[in-house]
């Protein structure tokens, strides 16, 4: 009977390479060097994470600015509707979730792509005759954001680029290049109250073009496209062949003078996945439940990239199931006053904060036509001892303890982004303060020419 014996050559120690000897019958055989890993920490963060870059944060966290302390701080920069108590969810939305916790049914795991009834609820609630849906055409994902993330996940890989707009939500750029994906921007026309400069994106398009992001209604801008501007824009991604990325989050939060139009209903032959979610239309951000609406076209996505959802969904196995099993109750029992004052709310707010900006020296706030947010251009020749919107809106900050972010956190400076969510009385106070502000620090034309020569 073969007899082995290993023997280790050395001191005792672990070093990081070991001779190993194995004896077999008395023969001592060197079967070689075993390479072993060196014992040291080397923890390093990700390339991924390294990638990961929200301009907000960046700019908001390098603006080390205190407030004027002789003055309530007012925080118009907040995209989150529920920040003041001024805009509850309805009552029924509340007890759908009571409802669910309480059933005790939704306590385990979902399918990663939600729940059927869900799916199909979903569906049912977004369903017309010219963009049918069915529950396998509804991904459901943890917020909008995510529904954002997945769809670039599965439309765009490494090296190619995405179309977003600028101004433009930051997250789009945060999100592509963790992913290295290439980013281009594409401009919004102030003057046309944001719309599109088509003859610009088209020429962004190239052959590792991926996808074309669509925000409409617009977060930074509050600005709605017209039906006949949406239908030019599908006709530059039909001609150039490139899906759409949909993020309409705050799809139906536009103003009575204004309409609507989900991008799908007007496709015929360009391919599109639509994000939303509850967060906004509901007033429940918290809640974490957004969707992915799949509107294919001739078969362009084909099982392909629902195949690729389905996989990228099994990432996180899913959003909350207790806001998935109260779905069915917010969607059928949430009574249209509450979407109608809701809406009433930011459009008075956003008349007087308009009107009220209008006749400050200096500025040139556009128009809002839905969402939550208008922004405001800074003729910034008029303000000579300010650099940059950054500054301008430091200073804001430090004399009028008033909260705006600068227009650079949306790629687009010489502007600043006003929320208009706050109660009424705030948003009088802030324009108030904002226009003795800006009469404090306006110079003409020749008066900052003057200032500019000493």
């Amino acid at each position: 009977m073969d007899s082995y014996v290993i023997q280790m050559n050395g001191n005792g120690d672990l070093s990081s390479v070991l001779d190993v000897h194995v004896n077999i019958n008395g023969r001592n055989t060197v079967l070689g060097k075993m390479k072993g890993r060196k014992a040291r920490w080397a923890v390093r963060a990700s390339d991924m994470s390294k990638k990961t870059f929200n301009p907000i944060r960046a700019i908001v966290d390098s603006m080390k600015v205190e407030p004027n302390p002789n003055k309530t701080m007012i925080s118009l920069s907040i995209g989150d509707p529920t920040v003041f108590g001024n805009l509850p969810t309805d009552a029924e939305v509340t007890q759908a979730m009571k409802d669910a916790l309480d059933s005790g049914k939704y306590n385990g795991y979902a399918p990663a792509i939600g729940y059927l009834s869900s799916r199909e609820e979903i569906a049912s609630y977004y369903h017309c005759p010219e963009a049918p849906l069915e529950a396998k055409d509804v991904i459901l994902t943890s917020g909008c954001s995510q529904a954002i993330e997945l769809a670039l996940g599965v439309l765009a890989n490494p090296g190619q680029n995405i179309l977003i707009p600028r101004p433009g939500f930051s997250l789009y750029k945060t999100l592509a290049e963790s992913m290295g994906i290439e980013v281009k921007l594409y401009n919004l026309l102030p003057e046309k109250s944001w719309e599109i400069d088509l003859k610009h994106l088209e020429s962004l398009i190239d052959e590792k073009t991926a996808c074309l992001i669509v925000n409409n209604p617009s977060n930074p801008c509050g600005s709605v496209f017209s039906k006949s501007h949406l239908q030019k824009i599908l006709s530059v991604a039909a001609r150039q062949c490139v899906p759409i990325l949909a993020d309409e989050i705050y799809g139906d939060m536009v103003f009575s003078d204004c309409k609507y139009e989900p991008l799908a209903t007007l496709s015929t032959n360009v391919p599109i996945l639509s994000c939303g979610g509850l967060a906004k239309r509901w007033l429940v951000p918290g809640w974490r439940l957004g969707w992915i609406l799949i509107h294919d076209r001739r078969d362009i996505f084909g099982n392909e990239i629902r195949d690729g959802l389905v996989k990228l969904s099994q990432r996180i196995l899913g959003p909350c199931t207790i806001v998935q099993g109260a779905l069915k109750s917010i969607m059928r029992r949430t009574p249209q006053e509450f979407y109608h004052n809701t809406l009433s709310f930011l459009k008075s707010n956003a008349d007087l904060c308009y009107g009220a900006l209008a006749a400050v020296p200096g500025l040139r706030p556009i128009q809002p036509s839905g969402a939550m947010y208008l922004m405001v251009g800074i003729e910034m020749e008029h303000f000579p001892e300010f650099e940059n919107d950054v500054e301008f809106s430091e200073r804001l900050i430090a004399e009028q303890s008033v909260v705006c972010l600068p227009g650079k956190c949306f790629e687009y400076p010489n502007f600043f982004r006003v929320v208009i969510t706050v109660p009424e009385v705030m948003m009088l106070e802030a324009c108030s303060r904002i226009q003795e502000f800006c009469e404090k620090h306006y110079q003409s034309v020749e008066g900052a020419q003057e200032e500019c020569d000493k």
